[in-house]
């Protein structure tokens, strides 16, 4: 009895935690959320890595050269943040520092992360 009492909440606790996992997804597309600064901040520092990722692979798998495909990395990461927050989750930017600041979330670091996944790709596939 003991044992089937564990199992029961152990499942409760199990499902409880996959919708508190379910949740926080929603939350990244919902406009109605609320969100502090900090949360914002994260998620939209990691949208940008993650598309510097997927970028520098695909840069450097096709293989594109030159200076011209930097800056469409940064024109087109610049501009999905800008959807993302303004589009999709409607918040006000004046809130959180101004379009500045929250289209700079990030961006230095993913800068760097898609020129290394740019240039590792490129030189292992192409040399």
């Amino acid at each position: 009895m003991r044992q089937r009492k564990k199992s029961n909440s152990d499942a409760q606790q199990q499902d409880q935690h996959q919708n508190g996992h379910l949740s926080k997804f929603r939350q990244l597309f919902d406009p109605e959320a609320s969100w502090d600064k900090d949360q914002l901040g994260d998620v939209l520092h990691w949208t940008r890595q993650l598309m510097a990722i997927v970028c520098g692979l695909i840069w450097g798998a096709i293989p594109l050269v030159g200076g011209v495909w930097f800056m469409l990395f940064l024109a087109l990461s610049t501009g999905i943040i800008y959807c993302y927050y303004a589009l999709v989750l409607k918040v006000d930017e004046e809130e959180f520092g101004g379009h500045g600041a929250l289209l700079q979330e990030g961006l230095f670091a993913s800068m760097t992360l898609f020129l290394l996944f740019w240039t590792l790709v490129y030189s292992l596939a192409h040399f």
